[in-house]
């Protein structure tokens, strides 16, 4: 891309990754990054427009059934998939529907919007990682290999062993804090050729590791607060993202 490119609206479609679950505002709603990355488009552009039709628990085929159609038609500039991801977790999952359900989506948004983004998703170090990470690759790769059919960008944050570091994670372990959505918002603003900010990829400062009790009173609030109802909604068929709307529907103009 070049650089100072100019871009006048932007959707996102996805998940809870691009919905942005966490950091959450005083009226209950959330700001992740690509809310922090359409700010700071907006304060390039007096006409900017901003939709974000991204809802949480998402999987790809709702996306596409979803979103994908209604992103297409708005004509975007710049138009962000992250999808996949949630497939790929689950206990069971065919790999081969999830990669038809990706090139629907690409082949559907790529003519249609300025520039399609897509991304290798970031995963937190742990035993979690290492259990879904054969899977995770093997969607990665269907990923770079639809971005080179259809001139999309893939930015890496899967790449980037510093988005792996557990205090860019908020407490329910699943989902980036304001810190990671931060550095998230600077790739792909990098990405789009505009002027880097800083190294999004850099490491953090060494850190003071937590002490015992401090570790396993995290470990059991965050199996009270949010393993025990996510393993509850698998079992049950529900999802979070369950009768929830998008949290901008329309393209309108960022405020």
């Amino acid at each position: 891309m070049q650089m100072n490119a100019s871009y006048t609206s932007f959707v996102a479609v996805g998940d809870s990754f691009t919905e942005g679950m966490s950091d959450g505002l005083p009226d209950g709603s959330y700001r992740g990054w690509a809310d922090l990355l359409a700010a700071r488009l907006a304060t390039r552009e007096p006409d900017f427009r901003y939709a974000n039709l991204a809802v949480r628990g998402k999987l790809i085929g709702q996306i596409v059934e979803d979103q994908v159609g209604t992103a297409a038609a708005m004509g975007a500039d710049v138009v962000t998939l992250v999808g996949g991801l949630n497939d790929a977790l689950r206990p069971k999952v065919d790999m081969g529907r999830v990669r038809g359900h990706l090139e629907e989506a690409v082949e559907r948004l790529a003519p249609a919007c300025g520039q399609l983004v897509l991304m290798r998703s970031p995963g937190r170090n742990g035993p979690v990682m290492e259990r879904f990470r054969p899977r995770m690759e093997e969607l990665f790769a269907v990923i770079e290999e639809l971005a080179a059919r259809h001139g999309a960008l893939v930015v890496d944050l899967y790449g980037a062993p510093v988005l792996g570091d557990p205090r860019l994670w908020d407490v329910d372990r699943l989902h980036l804090n304001a810190e990671g959505h931060r550095r998230v918002a600077e790739a792909v603003w990098q990405a789009l050729g505009l002027p880097a900010a800083e190294d999004w990829r850099a490491a953090l400062a060494p850190g003071r590791p937590a002490g015992w009790t401090v570790r396993r009173t995290e470990d059991l609030r965050f199996a009270r607060q949010h393993l025990l109802p996510w393993i509850g909604r698998r079992l049950t068929g529900r999802s979070s993202g369950d009768g929830r709307p998008a949290k901008r529907p329309d393209l309108l103009p960022f405020s």
